[in-house]
Protein backbone atom coordinates (compact mmCIF):
# COMPACT_ATOMS: atom_id res chain seq x y z
CA UNK A 1 0.00 0.00 0.00
CA UNK A 2 1.33 3.45 -1.06
CA UNK A 3 2.12 5.84 1.81
CA UNK A 4 -0.20 8.59 2.75
CA UNK A 5 0.62 12.14 1.90
CA UNK A 6 -0.75 13.64 5.02
CA UNK A 7 -1.20 11.93 8.53
CA UNK A 8 -3.10 12.81 11.84
CA UNK A 9 -1.22 12.92 14.92
CA UNK A 10 -3.85 12.93 18.06
CA UNK A 11 -2.88 15.08 21.17
CA UNK A 12 -5.66 15.14 23.64
CA UNK A 13 -9.14 13.28 23.67
CA UNK A 14 -12.07 14.33 26.17
CA UNK A 15 -14.35 12.15 25.63
CA UNK A 16 -14.86 11.37 22.01
CA UNK A 17 -13.20 15.05 21.52
CA UNK A 18 -10.14 15.08 20.39
CA UNK A 19 -7.07 17.65 19.36
CA UNK A 20 -3.99 17.18 17.09
CA UNK A 21 -2.44 17.93 13.97
CA UNK A 22 -2.38 17.23 10.44
CA UNK A 23 0.41 16.90 8.47
CA UNK A 24 0.03 17.59 4.67
CA UNK A 25 2.27 18.99 1.91
CA UNK A 26 1.81 22.66 2.61
CA UNK A 27 2.07 22.27 6.21
CA UNK A 28 0.81 21.17 9.60
CA UNK A 29 -2.17 22.36 10.77
CA UNK A 30 -4.01 22.07 13.98
CA UNK A 31 -7.25 19.86 14.40
CA UNK A 32 -9.90 20.29 14.95
CA UNK A 33 -10.39 23.15 12.80
CA UNK A 34 -12.99 25.27 11.23
CA UNK A 35 -11.89 25.84 7.04
CA UNK A 36 -12.74 29.04 5.45
CA UNK A 37 -14.58 28.50 2.12
CA UNK A 38 -12.80 30.05 -1.38
CA UNK A 39 -15.42 28.37 -3.91
CA UNK A 40 -13.28 30.39 -6.75
CA UNK A 41 -10.08 29.91 -5.98
CA UNK A 42 -10.46 33.06 -3.60
CA UNK A 43 -12.17 33.32 0.35
CA UNK A 44 -14.86 36.40 -0.71
CA UNK A 45 -13.36 39.96 -0.69
CA UNK A 46 -10.17 38.81 1.56
CA UNK A 47 -6.49 38.33 0.36
CA UNK A 48 -4.58 35.04 1.13
CA UNK A 49 -2.49 37.15 3.50
CA UNK A 50 -5.43 38.11 5.64
CA UNK A 51 -6.68 34.11 5.90
CA UNK A 52 -3.40 33.60 7.17
CA UNK A 53 -3.42 36.11 9.94
CA UNK A 54 -6.20 34.95 11.55
CA UNK A 55 -5.30 31.31 12.03
CA UNK A 56 -6.65 29.30 8.80
CA UNK A 57 -5.57 26.28 8.39
CA UNK A 58 -6.92 24.44 5.54
CA UNK A 59 -8.98 26.12 2.93
CA UNK A 60 -11.69 24.91 0.40
CA UNK A 61 -12.14 25.73 -3.53
CA UNK A 62 -14.50 23.55 -5.81
CA UNK A 63 -14.44 21.26 -8.50
CA UNK A 64 -17.46 21.83 -10.23
CA UNK A 65 -17.29 25.87 -10.27
CA UNK A 66 -13.34 25.91 -11.60
CA UNK A 67 -13.87 23.84 -14.17
CA UNK A 68 -16.14 25.98 -15.28
CA UNK A 69 -14.25 29.29 -14.39
CA UNK A 70 -11.47 29.92 -15.66
CA UNK A 71 -10.99 25.78 -15.92
CA UNK A 72 -8.83 23.18 -14.47
CA UNK A 73 -6.04 23.31 -17.30
CA UNK A 74 -5.71 27.20 -16.65
CA UNK A 75 -5.35 26.54 -12.93
CA UNK A 76 -3.26 23.56 -13.74
CA UNK A 77 -0.65 25.81 -16.16
CA UNK A 78 -0.12 28.19 -13.63
CA UNK A 79 1.65 25.40 -11.50
CA UNK A 80 -1.70 24.25 -9.17
CA UNK A 81 -4.03 26.11 -6.99
CA UNK A 82 -1.77 27.21 -4.89
CA UNK A 83 0.45 28.92 -7.20
CA UNK A 84 -2.64 30.30 -8.91
CA UNK A 85 -3.81 31.81 -5.95
CA UNK A 86 -0.84 32.70 -3.52
CA UNK A 87 -2.03 30.84 -0.96
CA UNK A 88 1.06 29.11 0.82
CA UNK A 89 -1.38 26.70 3.19
CA UNK A 90 -2.56 23.25 2.74
CA UNK A 91 -6.04 23.52 0.00
CA UNK A 92 -8.79 20.70 0.00
CA UNK A 93 -11.08 20.82 -3.17
CA UNK A 94 -14.92 19.43 -2.93
CA UNK A 95 -16.00 17.38 -5.80
CA UNK A 96 -18.35 18.78 -7.05
CA UNK A 97 -20.86 16.28 -5.37
CA UNK A 98 -22.72 19.14 -3.39
CA UNK A 99 -23.80 20.98 -6.92
CA UNK A 100 -25.33 17.58 -6.98
CA UNK A 101 -27.72 18.47 -4.49
CA UNK A 102 -27.52 22.32 -4.40
CA UNK A 103 -28.09 22.50 -8.61
CA UNK A 104 -30.82 19.60 -8.34
CA UNK A 105 -33.45 21.00 -10.88
CA UNK A 106 -30.42 21.57 -13.90
CA UNK A 107 -28.94 18.20 -13.42
CA UNK A 108 -29.73 14.52 -14.10
CA UNK A 109 -28.29 11.69 -12.21
CA UNK A 110 -27.20 8.05 -13.80
CA UNK A 111 -24.99 4.88 -12.92
CA UNK A 112 -22.18 7.04 -15.29
CA UNK A 113 -22.37 10.47 -13.45
CA UNK A 114 -24.07 13.60 -13.75
CA UNK A 115 -25.21 15.73 -16.52
CA UNK A 116 -25.53 19.35 -15.27
CA UNK A 117 -27.04 21.98 -17.24
CA UNK A 118 -24.59 24.71 -16.34
CA UNK A 119 -25.30 27.78 -14.32
CA UNK A 120 -23.68 30.32 -16.25
CA UNK A 121 -24.58 29.64 -20.07
CA UNK A 122 -26.87 26.73 -20.20
CA UNK A 123 -24.25 23.90 -21.35
CA UNK A 124 -24.24 20.66 -20.58
CA UNK A 125 -21.87 19.08 -18.26
CA UNK A 126 -20.97 15.68 -17.10
CA UNK A 127 -19.19 15.10 -13.78
CA UNK A 128 -18.56 11.06 -12.63
CA UNK A 129 -15.72 9.72 -10.27
CA UNK A 130 -12.97 9.52 -13.47
CA UNK A 131 -13.69 13.43 -14.58
CA UNK A 132 -14.08 14.72 -10.91
CA UNK A 133 -11.02 13.20 -9.65
CA UNK A 134 -8.86 14.33 -12.60
CA UNK A 135 -10.07 18.22 -12.26
CA UNK A 136 -8.92 17.63 -9.16
CA UNK A 137 -5.61 16.31 -9.73
CA UNK A 138 -5.08 19.06 -12.13
CA UNK A 139 -6.11 21.65 -9.33
CA UNK A 140 -3.33 20.12 -7.23
CA UNK A 141 -5.03 20.01 -4.06
CA UNK A 142 -3.42 18.50 -0.90
CA UNK A 143 -6.70 16.97 -0.30
CA UNK A 144 -9.17 15.84 -2.74
CA UNK A 145 -12.77 14.33 -2.29
CA UNK A 146 -14.21 11.54 -3.90
CA UNK A 147 -16.81 11.97 -5.93
CA UNK A 148 -20.55 11.65 -4.42
CA UNK A 149 -24.04 12.43 -4.15
CA UNK A 150 -25.29 14.75 -1.29
CA UNK A 151 -28.75 13.04 -0.69
CA UNK A 152 -31.32 15.82 -0.30
CA UNK A 153 -33.22 15.99 3.22
CA UNK A 154 -35.96 14.29 3.52
CA UNK A 155 -36.09 11.59 1.03
CA UNK A 156 -37.57 7.95 1.43
CA UNK A 157 -35.69 5.13 2.36
CA UNK A 158 -35.08 3.57 -0.96
CA UNK A 159 -33.67 6.23 -2.69
CA UNK A 160 -31.26 7.11 0.01
CA UNK A 161 -30.29 3.11 0.18
CA UNK A 162 -30.13 3.21 -4.08
CA UNK A 163 -27.93 6.30 -3.83
CA UNK A 164 -25.63 5.35 -0.47
CA UNK A 165 -25.12 2.33 -2.76
CA UNK A 166 -23.86 3.97 -5.83
CA UNK A 167 -21.89 6.88 -4.14
CA UNK A 168 -19.41 3.82 -2.60
CA UNK A 169 -19.34 2.43 -6.39
CA UNK A 170 -18.05 5.54 -7.47
CA UNK A 171 -15.86 6.00 -4.16
CA UNK A 172 -14.16 2.74 -5.82
CA UNK A 173 -13.92 4.36 -9.29
CA UNK A 174 -12.69 7.32 -8.00
CA UNK A 175 -9.51 5.62 -6.31
CA UNK A 176 -9.04 3.67 -9.43
CA UNK A 177 -8.89 6.92 -11.23
CA UNK A 178 -6.80 8.40 -9.09
CA UNK A 179 -2.63 8.59 -9.84
CA UNK A 180 -1.41 10.86 -8.30
CA UNK A 181 0.65 10.38 -5.27
CA UNK A 182 1.02 13.27 -3.41
CA UNK A 183 -2.67 14.24 -3.13
CA UNK A 184 -4.54 12.38 -0.44
CA UNK A 185 -8.05 11.65 -1.06
CA UNK A 186 -11.45 11.10 1.36
CA UNK A 187 -14.00 8.88 1.22
CA UNK A 188 -18.21 10.08 1.99
CA UNK A 189 -20.07 8.83 4.40
CA UNK A 190 -23.74 8.92 2.68
CA UNK A 191 -27.03 7.87 4.17
CA UNK A 192 -29.73 10.11 4.77
CA UNK A 193 -31.16 10.25 8.09
CA UNK A 194 -31.48 6.58 8.54
CA UNK A 195 -28.76 5.11 11.20
CA UNK A 196 -28.64 1.79 9.72
CA UNK A 197 -27.23 3.49 5.78
CA UNK A 198 -24.65 6.29 7.86
CA UNK A 199 -23.36 2.96 9.60
CA UNK A 200 -23.38 0.38 6.36
CA UNK A 201 -22.08 3.33 4.01
CA UNK A 202 -19.26 3.74 7.31
CA UNK A 203 -17.99 0.31 7.57
CA UNK A 204 -18.19 -0.08 4.14
CA UNK A 205 -16.27 3.18 2.81
CA UNK A 206 -13.75 2.52 5.44
CA UNK A 207 -12.75 -0.62 3.76
CA UNK A 208 -11.39 1.34 1.11
CA UNK A 209 -7.49 2.94 0.99
CA UNK A 210 -8.74 6.96 1.68
CA UNK A 211 -6.50 8.97 3.50
CA UNK A 212 -9.36 10.45 5.48
CA UNK A 213 -13.27 10.40 6.00
CA UNK A 214 -16.10 12.57 5.56
CA UNK A 215 -19.55 13.01 6.77
CA UNK A 216 -21.67 14.36 3.97
CA UNK A 217 -25.25 15.02 3.22
CA UNK A 218 -25.60 16.83 6.82
CA UNK A 219 -26.46 20.29 7.55
CA UNK A 220 -29.17 20.92 4.84
CA UNK A 221 -32.16 21.65 6.67
CA UNK A 222 -32.30 18.90 9.47
CA UNK A 223 -33.00 19.12 12.88
CA UNK A 224 -30.45 19.35 14.98
CA UNK A 225 -31.31 16.00 16.55
CA UNK A 226 -30.85 14.42 13.26
CA UNK A 227 -27.86 15.84 12.21
CA UNK A 228 -26.19 14.38 15.56
CA UNK A 229 -27.70 10.98 14.42
CA UNK A 230 -26.20 11.15 11.39
CA UNK A 231 -22.73 11.75 12.56
CA UNK A 232 -23.24 8.97 16.05
CA UNK A 233 -24.30 6.58 13.56
CA UNK A 234 -21.43 7.08 11.71
CA UNK A 235 -18.14 8.01 13.78
CA UNK A 236 -18.06 4.53 15.53
CA UNK A 237 -16.40 3.03 12.64
CA UNK A 238 -14.36 5.65 11.46
CA UNK A 239 -10.41 4.78 12.03
CA UNK A 240 -8.66 7.26 14.78
CA UNK A 241 -5.47 7.34 13.05
CA UNK A 242 -7.15 9.20 10.05
CA UNK A 243 -9.00 12.85 9.86
CA UNK A 244 -13.12 12.65 10.05
CA UNK A 245 -14.65 15.61 8.16
CA UNK A 246 -18.57 16.83 8.13
CA UNK A 247 -18.95 18.68 5.31
CA UNK A 248 -20.80 21.63 5.28
CA UNK A 249 -21.47 23.40 8.69
CA UNK A 250 -20.42 27.13 10.16
CA UNK A 251 -23.27 27.60 13.25
CA UNK A 252 -21.98 27.19 16.70
CA UNK A 253 -23.85 24.45 17.66
CA UNK A 254 -23.35 21.87 15.01
CA UNK A 255 -19.71 22.89 14.93
CA UNK A 256 -19.36 22.20 18.79
CA UNK A 257 -21.61 19.31 18.64
CA UNK A 258 -19.39 17.84 15.96
CA UNK A 259 -16.14 18.32 17.71
CA UNK A 260 -18.00 16.50 20.96
CA UNK A 261 -18.68 13.60 18.63
CA UNK A 262 -14.92 13.17 17.47
CA UNK A 263 -14.95 15.53 13.94
CA UNK A 264 -11.60 17.11 12.84
CA UNK A 265 -12.47 19.24 10.08
CA UNK A 266 -15.27 21.41 9.18
CA UNK A 267 -16.15 23.79 6.85
CA UNK A 268 -19.03 26.60 5.71
CA UNK A 269 -19.80 29.49 3.62
CA UNK A 270 -22.36 30.94 6.42
CA UNK A 271 -19.64 33.49 8.15
CA UNK A 272 -18.95 35.20 4.91
CA UNK A 273 -22.24 34.86 3.81
CA UNK A 274 -23.20 36.45 6.77
CA UNK A 275 -21.35 38.80 7.06
CA UNK A 276 -21.99 40.35 3.13
CA UNK A 277 -25.60 41.02 4.40
CA UNK A 278 -24.57 42.42 7.33
CA UNK A 279 -25.08 39.69 9.91
CA UNK A 280 -22.14 39.65 12.89
CA UNK A 281 -21.28 36.76 14.82
CA UNK A 282 -19.70 38.11 18.51
CA UNK A 283 -19.01 36.73 21.84
CA UNK A 284 -22.14 38.05 23.38
CA UNK A 285 -24.56 37.05 20.10
CA UNK A 286 -25.60 37.90 16.45
CA UNK A 287 -25.58 41.64 15.90
CA UNK A 288 -27.22 43.08 12.72
CA UNK A 289 -25.16 45.65 11.91
CA UNK A 290 -28.04 47.25 9.53
CA UNK A 291 -30.16 48.23 12.68
CA UNK A 292 -30.57 51.74 13.37
CA UNK A 293 -29.58 51.69 16.48
CA UNK A 294 -26.03 51.12 15.67
CA UNK A 295 -25.62 54.40 13.72
CA UNK A 296 -24.33 55.97 16.58
CA UNK A 297 -22.90 53.29 18.39
CA UNK A 298 -18.77 54.09 18.28
CA UNK A 299 -18.53 51.10 20.56
CA UNK A 300 -15.84 48.14 19.31
CA UNK A 301 -17.45 45.09 17.25
CA UNK A 302 -16.36 42.79 19.91
CA UNK A 303 -14.00 44.06 22.60
CA UNK A 304 -12.71 40.40 23.21
CA UNK A 305 -12.23 39.72 19.44
CA UNK A 306 -8.41 40.40 18.74
CA UNK A 307 -9.31 40.51 14.52
CA UNK A 308 -8.21 43.43 12.55
CA UNK A 309 -11.93 44.78 12.99
CA UNK A 310 -12.36 44.55 15.93
CA UNK A 311 -9.17 46.67 16.61
CA UNK A 312 -10.12 49.42 14.87
CA UNK A 313 -13.46 50.06 13.73
CA UNK A 314 -16.63 51.11 15.61
CA UNK A 315 -20.17 49.25 14.99
CA UNK A 316 -21.05 52.93 13.57
CA UNK A 317 -18.72 52.71 10.81
CA UNK A 318 -20.01 49.15 9.94
CA UNK A 319 -23.28 50.28 9.71
CA UNK A 320 -21.99 53.38 7.84
CA UNK A 321 -20.24 50.87 5.03
CA UNK A 322 -23.15 48.71 5.09
CA UNK A 323 -25.65 50.77 4.20
CA UNK A 324 -23.21 52.48 1.32
CA UNK A 325 -22.46 48.91 -0.29
CA UNK A 326 -18.48 49.27 -0.03
CA UNK A 327 -16.51 46.25 -0.50
CA UNK A 328 -13.98 47.26 2.25
CA UNK A 329 -17.26 47.31 5.06
CA UNK A 330 -17.68 43.18 3.41
CA UNK A 331 -13.62 42.85 3.87
CA UNK A 332 -14.20 43.70 7.53
CA UNK A 333 -16.95 42.27 8.35
CA UNK A 334 -16.08 38.91 6.46
CA UNK A 335 -12.63 38.93 8.19
CA UNK A 336 -14.60 39.33 11.70
CA UNK A 337 -16.63 36.27 11.32
CA UNK A 338 -14.48 34.10 9.89
CA UNK A 339 -11.96 34.79 12.87
CA UNK A 340 -14.78 34.30 15.54
CA UNK A 341 -14.91 30.79 14.60
CA UNK A 342 -11.32 30.22 14.16
CA UNK A 343 -11.35 31.51 17.47
CA UNK A 344 -14.10 29.65 19.34
CA UNK A 345 -12.46 26.12 17.58
CA UNK A 346 -9.06 27.33 19.57
CA UNK A 347 -10.76 27.84 22.48
CA UNK A 348 -12.14 24.08 21.99
CA UNK A 349 -8.92 22.62 20.91
CA UNK A 350 -7.28 24.44 24.79
CA UNK A 351 -10.16 22.96 26.41
CA UNK A 352 -10.00 19.42 24.86
CA UNK A 353 -6.72 19.39 26.44
CA UNK A 354 -7.55 20.56 29.47
CA UNK A 355 -10.46 18.49 30.02
CA UNK A 356 -13.04 20.27 29.76
CA UNK A 357 -14.55 20.68 26.67
CA UNK A 358 -17.97 20.34 27.67
CA UNK A 359 -18.31 23.09 30.11
CA UNK A 360 -16.27 25.27 27.52
CA UNK A 361 -18.87 24.78 24.80
CA UNK A 362 -22.13 25.20 26.73
CA UNK A 363 -20.41 28.57 27.69
CA UNK A 364 -19.92 29.87 24.79
CA UNK A 365 -23.70 28.86 23.52
CA UNK A 366 -24.64 30.36 26.59
CA UNK A 367 -23.21 33.38 25.68
CA UNK A 368 -24.42 33.44 21.88
CA UNK A 369 -27.99 33.47 23.25
CA UNK A 370 -30.47 31.05 21.20
CA UNK A 371 -29.50 32.60 17.67
CA UNK A 372 -26.37 30.22 17.02
CA UNK A 373 -25.15 31.15 13.70
CA UNK A 374 -28.05 30.99 11.19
Amino acid sequence: MSVSPISLTIQAHDGQARTGFLTTPHGTVATPMFMPVGTLATVKTLSPEEITAIGSGVILSNTYHLALRPGADIVAGAGGLHRFMNYHGPILTDSGGFQVFSLAKNRKITEEGVTFRNHLNGDLMMLNPESATAIQQQLGSDIMMAFDECISYPVDYAYAKASTERTLRWAKRCLDAKTSSHQAMFGIVQGGEFQDLRAWSAQETVKLPFDGFAIGGTSIGEPKEVFSTMIAAAMPYLPDDKPRYVMGIGSLDYILEAIRLGVDMFDCVLPTRLARHGALMTTKGRVNIKDAHYEKDYTLLDASCDCYTCQHYSKAYLRHLYKADETFGKRLMSLHNLRFLIRVVEGARQAIIEKRFDAYAAQVLADYGDDRGF
